[in-house]
């Protein structure tokens, strides 16, 4: 046998000897420490859970889900002529009339507002054997998508289809709907999470308090701790937990549509890092602003009106007929965009727009 197939067939066997290390210390890994993992993943943490009350000019409806479930769901209705309608996804555990607080300010500017709850949430149908979490599962995303399907067919549904607001768990099962669906047309979210991007961080960090072996620690890739992460989920799909999507495969398919991303700055359960990892695969165009002080879903008593009006400005330029004549927003502190500070002036061909609406107008 020649050098050049001897060199080869080591090759080879070098090859083989690594996956099948690599493999072993995979199922190691396992073995040892997915039990752990698959019960802290199920823990669930103390929310501050915002739950409001119904109001007199709300209409309450309920709608199915694709597997026979009832839904529930309130519909708000902007004051004066509708320039757009909003979908909202509440966080976890809260009601729908949770949105008014986050939306009344929408409303007042020409916004009509739908929120709903999810499957086995306040007074939505349940499934039977399932007991959500605060991660997003597959069960949430279809209620999402068949809230839109509601949308799409009630005698006053808008052609050119909706926003979409998310608050933390709402807000991952809003974004993976809305890339499966154009009928979004853009998106704000507040305190949203991905769970790889998640789970992974928190496995590093827990893995010192049960192992102190330097290559667990520190030598395993993060790639490594993705496969044992999935080998957890996984598990608790096969015991009726649901299938965990994937919001970091579906940001990138979000694109064109606007991104509002939302965090607040002293957020302890979703760190601001783990927010700027998720935001960086979404593609342009897309914003991120990181409110100084605030807590997980606590961006909007923190920040108020410049939370109000952040909101406000973005679904007046990305979601109202009119392109925002007639809302009353001033100028504020830049926006974080993709490649820093973003520039808020608008393009030319936007301005020549905007200035020959102007001149259109009776009365210029």
């Amino acid at each position: 046998m020649s050098w050049p197939w001897i060199a080869l067939w080591i090759s080879l066997g070098l090859g083989v000897a690594v996956v099948l290390a690599v493999y072993l210390v995979y199922l190691n890994l396992c073995r040892r420490y997915v039990d752990i993992l698959v019960r802290i993943f199920q823990e669930k943490p103390l929310f501050i859970i915002q739950r409001g009350q119904p109001v007199p000019e709300g209409e309450e409806v309920s709608f199915p889900t694709p597997d026979g479930l009832r839904l529930h769901g309130c519909y708000l209705r902007a004051h004066g002529r509708r320039r757009g309608v909003i979908l909202f996804g509440p966080e976890f555990g809260s009601n729908c009339w949770s949105c008014v607080p986050y939306c009344e300010h929408l409303l007042a500017h020409g916004f009509d507002v739908f929120a709903f709850e999810p499957r086995n949430q306040n007074d939505s149908e349940g499934l039977p054997g399932y007991e959500p979490l605060q991660w997003v599962t597959e069960f949430e995303v279809r209620d999402t998508q068949a809230a839109l399907n509601y949308l799409k067919n009630r005698p006053d549904a808008d052609p050119r289809g909706v926003g979409f607001f998310g608050i933390s768990k709402g807000a991952g099962a809003g974004l993976i709907a809305a890339a499966r669906d154009p009928y979004v047309r853009c998106c704000v979210t507040d305190g949203v999470f991905a769970t790889l991007t998640t789970m992974i961080p928190y496995m590093r960090k827990w893995i010192t308090i049960y192992s102190n072996r330097y290559w667990i620690q520190v030598l395993l890739p993060t790639w490594f701790y993705a496969l044992v992460g999935r080998a957890g989920l996984r598990r608790i799909r096969r015991n009726g937990g649901g299938r965990f999507p994937s919001l970091e495969r579906a940001l990138p398919r979000l694109s064109p549509r606007p991104l509002l991303m939302i965090h607040g700055g002293a957020d302890t359960y979703i760190k601001p890092d783990m927010a700027r990892a998720l935001f960086k695969l979404a593609r342009p165009p897309k914003e991120f602003w990181l409110v100084d002080g605030a807590k997980h879903n606590q961006a909007l008593p923190v920040a108020g009106d410049e939370y109000r009006r952040r909101v406000l400005e973005f679904f007046a330029t990305h979601l109202a007929d009119d392109q925002g004549r007639g809302s009353v927003i001033k100028d504020s502190k830049p926006e974080f965009g993709r490649n820093g500070p973003a520039d808020r002036r608008r393009p030319a061909g936007r301005r020549r727009m905007a200035l020959f609406l102007k001149l259109s107008r009776p009365g210029s």
